[in-house]
């Protein structure tokens, strides 16, 4: 039986995906540890955003298993997999901007209770739904913008009402697809500080590009290049590495 508090809470195994001659996912293993965040990191077209789609459950592996607190989740649809608790937000914002804040995550809550088809009715008066909305936007610090349209939010209020979404799925773990991507500085810096506390209540699988965020955040770094893991390891290990330095970071030979 999993202890969560020893035993990963996620486990890639042996993933692999090919399309056509190129290999988007080359045999990877990773795994993600209560309390952590682990991030993901590589130059574009390594595979970071096909295997966080196989790990989601929106686009099968061709061989390899994926376990979700122990449990093979490899043949699991995206919608079972985030009933389990996969927590997922997105590279490109998949919200509905005409709606309001409160509405958008009470869609989100809606989905988790696997009741798609209650969107015909009105659903903004179900308490079942309304409060546990109502919760995640306080966590990201979003509760006085409930009744704003969602189109009139900055890029960073829309990353975090993203998060507010995956939070109504009570998520055991989260993977999250560059949520800094297109953030200014200070964007950066709250997003940052928030991550920093949520890991606590549900690790992190982090894609990310911008390696300040990466370096601050990651208790552990895995680098991918040409769909395979060169190198995991602390940020201390992963800014020492000789093959990533080369491969990923940009630098010659250093000293």
């Amino acid at each position: 039986m999993t202890d969560p508090h020893t035993n990963p809470v996620l486990k890639v195994e042996g993933i692999s995906k090919s399309f056509g001659a190129l290999k988007a996912s080359d045999n990877v293993s990773i795994d993600l540890r209560p309390g952590e965040i682990h991030a993901l990191i590589g130059p574009n077209g390594a595979g970071k955003s096909t295997l966080i789609k196989q790990i989601s459950g929106s686009l099968r592996p061709d061989t390899g298993r994926i376990e979700v607190l122990g449990r093979d989740v490899t043949d699991l649809d995206t919608v079972a997999r985030a009933r389990l608790g996969l927590g997922r937000t997105f590279q490109i914002s998949s919200l509905a901007m005409e709606f309001t804040v409160l509405q958008n995550v009470v869609l989100g809550a809606l989905g988790a209770q696997g009741r798609v088809f209650s969107f015909f009715r009105n659903v903004m008066k179900d308490k079942t739904l309304l409060e546990p909305a109502r919760r995640a936007l306080e966590r990201v610090g979003l509760q006085d913008e409930a009744q704003r349209r969602t189109a009139d939010l900055s890029h960073g209020q829309r990353r975090q009402l993203e998060v507010a979404v995956a939070l109504t799925l009570n998520p055991k773990l989260f993977l999250m697809d560059e949520p800094m991507a297109g953030l200014g500085a200070s964007g950066s810096k709250v997003l940052t500080g928030f991550l920093d506390e949520l890991r606590h209540e549900a690790p992190i699988l982090l894609v990310e590009h911008d390696m300040d965020a990466v370096f601050a955040l990651a208790d552990r770094i895995s680098v991918l290049v040409y769909g395979a893991v060169i190198a995991t390891g602390t940020a201390d290990e992963i800014r020492a590495n000789p093959e990533v330095r080369r491969a990923y970071l940009g630098e010659e030979d250093a000293a």
